[in-house]
């Protein structure tokens, strides 16, 4: 039997990832798999930057709001998922092709889940009664003292990401950090590796841009809407949070627009700090040709 390919397309948030993964599966008549955690929930599109219509139809997705926000979904259930869609497709496919920000979950594929000791559930109830009663600062400054790896990679804006870190780090004695990518895996494939990256002021202006393009889509409206269920963990996302505190009147209208695209800039280089740890990655301009991509993935699959 001929070699699979699972080609990873992967870059910080509007480096135009879906654009790229679109044309590559074009010309391997392929599919793809999102790897975006966000763009798993059905109720949440425009903060999500989820592909358009068009892009959906133009190549075969899998893995875009599949899921309700209700629906626990967790980095296992995903791995679990995507190993058994990858199984078929393969079955009609020699290539596929893998993208979405979502650094963890790609990791977890490709690599692995990690595994963690059994932690005193007691410590997670202290953690958010500290949440509650003080708020989230006075967590990620303690993450910074007990584990100032993990603080550098981590969505320190997500809550549940922190204290997770924390209740390992406190119930174990030792950083969380310590116990990530300790385990491997085999797969029946061969993996290519592509990253996308550009200039960092070109890549916060795209940000600011996108920021703007989603409010005048209807991010406000479609926030409000979800608005009842802020507490759930898929709603610990960046661009929704900040608008649910202006909802609250903490936050002016200038000031949590202006928050979005900071803690979106913010994002984007957590997910740059975590992907470049990563090895075997070919970097690429987001303003390459695609033929240069194409080339260079013929070479690794020949």
């Amino acid at each position: 039997m001929p070699a699979k390919h699972l080609i990873v397309l992967v870059g910080p948030t509007a480096i135009g990832k879906t654009h790229w993964a679109i044309q590559i599966a074009k010309h391997f008549n392929s599919e793809i798999l999102s790897a975006d955690s966000r763009q798993f929930y059905q109720e949440l599109e425009i903060g999500t930057a989820v592909p358009s219509r068009s892009e959906l139809e133009s190549v075969p997705h899998h893995f875009i709001q599949h899921k309700s926000i209700h629906d626990a979904y967790s980095v296992g259930d995903w791995v679990n998922d995507a190993n058994d869609l990858l199984k078929e497709l393969f079955k009609k496919h020699e290539i596929l092709v893998l993208t979405g920000g979502s650094g963890l979950f790609i990791k977890a594929l490709l690599y692995g889940l990690d595994e963690f000791p059994e932690i005193d559930p007691n410590i997670r109830e202290e953690l958010n009664r500290t949440l509650n009663a003080e708020g989230l600062p006075i967590l990620q400054a303690k993450l910074r003292e007990l584990d100032p790896v993990y603080f550098e990679q981590v969505d320190l804006d997500n809550p549940h990401r922190v204290i997770r870190a924390l209740e390992v780090s406190l119930g174990s004695g030792q950083p969380y950090s310590s116990f990530l990518g300790k385990k491997t895996v085999s797969h029946p494939f061969n993996i290519v590796l592509i990253g996308l990256q550009t200039d960092r002021d070109l890549l916060y202006n795209r940000i600011n841009a996108r920021v703007d393009t989603m409010i005048g889509q209807g991010l406000v409206e479609e926030a409000r809407a979800l608005y009842p269920f802020k507490d759930l963990n898929a709603l610990q996302t960046v661009g929704y949070r900040e608008l649910f505190t202006y909802f609250e009147g903490k936050m002016g209208w200038e000031a949590a627009v202006e928050e979005i695209k900071k803690n979106t800039r913010r994002y984007a280089k957590r997910q740059l700090t975590w992907l470049r740890k990563m090895e075997g990655i070919s970097w690429f301009s987001s303003d390459s040709p695609i033929g240069a991509v194409l080339d260079h993935i013929e070479e690794q699959i020949t």
